[in-house]
């Protein structure tokens, strides 16, 4: 938790029990239904919450955004996203139903009233949004192709919509085809750890 508010010392103490009670919650949870590695568990803050975090290093969505996680899995980064931005509103998406109980669960758990959750896959969520975030679920090409018809028309933040994904590794070749509209940024340089080394936030303009 300490590490969550070296980066994030501005939380509301509602905010700080809520980030608190994610380990608790996600260990039990994990006992039950593996959400995240066994072995990675002892390590949620830094490499689940932060790294969810770290699309706030890339915009700070205004209140009223409308926000898709897309393979969500147990809930990053849509769960840590929503602590930190109450005002706007989250919806968790995963084809895999256990995951998505999961994330749904520790929502209600911690009073989260900005996250709604469904089981489905990608192709059947036909809802609008101002961004689409997930979590390396897939190559971005094919990420692209499916979530352009989820993103509004109307913009209202200071990025125009689009998708936000969290990856690691070498980037350069799977995001030339976007090249032109897209911002790649590093997250070693917000976060110190060794783990962010090579941790990326991609956004893309996606046109509604």
């Amino acid at each position: 938790m300490e590490i969550i508010l070296k980066y994030f010392p501005q939380l509301t103490e509602r905010q700080k029990e809520q980030f608190a009670a994610l380990y608790d919650l996600y260990t039990d949870w994990n006992s039950k239904i593996n959400v995240i590695s066994r072995k990675d568990i002892t390590n949620l803050y830094e490499h689940h919450v932060l790294h969810s975090l770290g699309i706030a290093k890339v915009i700070n969505f205004r209140p009223g955004t409308e926000v898709m996680d897309l393979g969500t899995g147990g809930g990053f980064p849509g769960i840590p996203l929503a602590i930190l931005f109450p005002d706007v509103q989250f919806h968790l998406v995963d084809s895999i139903g256990k995951k998505v109980k999961v994330a749904t669960e520790v929502a209600q758990a911690i009073g989260l009233e900005n996250v709604t959750t469904r089981h489905c896959r990608a192709e059947e969520e036909t809802r609008k949004f101002d961004f689409v975030v997930s979590r390396a679920v897939m190559p971005l090409a094919d990420l692209i192709k499916i979530i352009r018809k989820n993103i509004k028309k109307e913009q209202q933040n200071a990025l125009p919509n689009g998708l936000i994904c969290l990856k690691g590794g070498e980037l350069s070749h799977e995001i030339l085809p976007v090249k032109h509209k897209s911002m790649l940024h590093e997250l070693k340089n917000d976060f110190q750890e060794e783990y962010f080394d090579t941790k990326k936030v991609v956004y893309v303009t996606i046109n509604g």
